[in-house]
């Protein structure tokens, strides 16, 4: 990946529906040359997907999962990862194990979301944080 897809992926993660002959124009090259860096890019598996992101007035929150040593984390995160609300999934290091992100119509239906998460049996501890703000970098 050189300075070039960098560029490309900046102006994508702003917007993934920024036009290619926008971006063309904006980092001095061809609608050809984007088109087959972002093919490319998405080949290598460098762009995983392209999405949404909403405000939609519901309440975000974080949700870090502790889990027991003997549990594969990548089984649990592929299970969160089908809830409805849950937007995002990470397998991290540090004190938790894996931290997801959900989109709830209100803080009643965020505590039931730590509480179906309480109930599986790999897990031994959450932290929950509200998300007061957001920012796309």
């Amino acid at each position: 990946m050189d300075d070039l897809d960098r560029q490309i992926l900046t102006i994508l993660r702003r917007d993934a529906r920024t036009p290619y002959t926008e971006i063309a124009d904006s980092v001095g090259t061809s609608e050809g040359t984007v088109r087959n860096r972002v093919e490319s890019l998405v080949d290598e598996g460098v762009i995983e997907r392209f999405t949404v992101a909403t405000r939609t007035g519901n309440v975000k929150a974080m949700i870090e999962v502790g889990v027991d040593v003997s549990v594969d984390t990548h089984d649990i995160s592929e299970r969160v990862a089908e809830w409805q609300e849950v937007d995002f999934v990470w397998q991290v290091s540090g004190e938790e194990d894996v931290v997801f992100v959900v989109d709830a119509q209100d803080t009643e239906r965020v505590n039931e979301i730590i509480t179906q998460t309480r109930e599986l049996e790999e897990v031994v501890s959450t932290k929950t944080r509200l998300i007061l703000d957001e920012r796309v970098g």
